[in-house]
């Protein structure tokens, strides 16, 4: 399909700064004209073993009253003890004092969809063959 007369596309892999700011400000204030302020924040969980070395760690992030959770990884020598599940639910400790009604993750067929369901995450989509072969599925809890 071709643009509007007058409207010329770009292909860009990394564009100017200035332009990814005034695009995420005018999709900002179209999403908040229709849902209200998203009043966005970051929430990190980091995980040290005793010698302080980095043993896991969670990125999320709370906006529109739910936590999206974006990473959550656990050292290999760490995983199956319990530390995955601790930092997932310190995590939704937060988000629910930051006044959340729940969380939503998407991960890979070859890391976790097994690990969010014993959670008590719900999938709530999938799509095949990303990567080939694989899926992703989308996870979603009631806090």
């Amino acid at each position: 399909m071709t643009p509007p007369a007058g409207i010329a596309l770009t292909l860009a892999t990394e564009p100017d700064p200035a332009i990814v700011d005034a695009l995420g400000e005018a999709l900002a204030t179209f999403n908040e004209s229709a849902a209200g302020p998203a009043e966005s924040r970051p929430l990190w969980i980091i995980a040290r073993d005793p010698r302080g070395h980095l043993a896991g760690g969670l990125r999320g992030q709370t906006f529109w009253h739910w936590l999206f959770v974006a990473w959550l990884w656990v050292d290999e020598a760490q995983r199956r003890q319990g530390l995955g599940a601790a930092l997932l639910h310190a995590a939704e400790d937060e988000a629910r004092r930051r006044g959340c009604i729940g969380a939503y993750v998407d991960t890979y067929s070859f890391q976790a969809p097994g690990f969010y369901a014993r959670q008590g995450y719900t999938p709530f989509g999938r799509l095949d063959d990303l990567p080939p072969g694989g899926f992703r599925t989308w996870f979603a809890k009631r806090l």
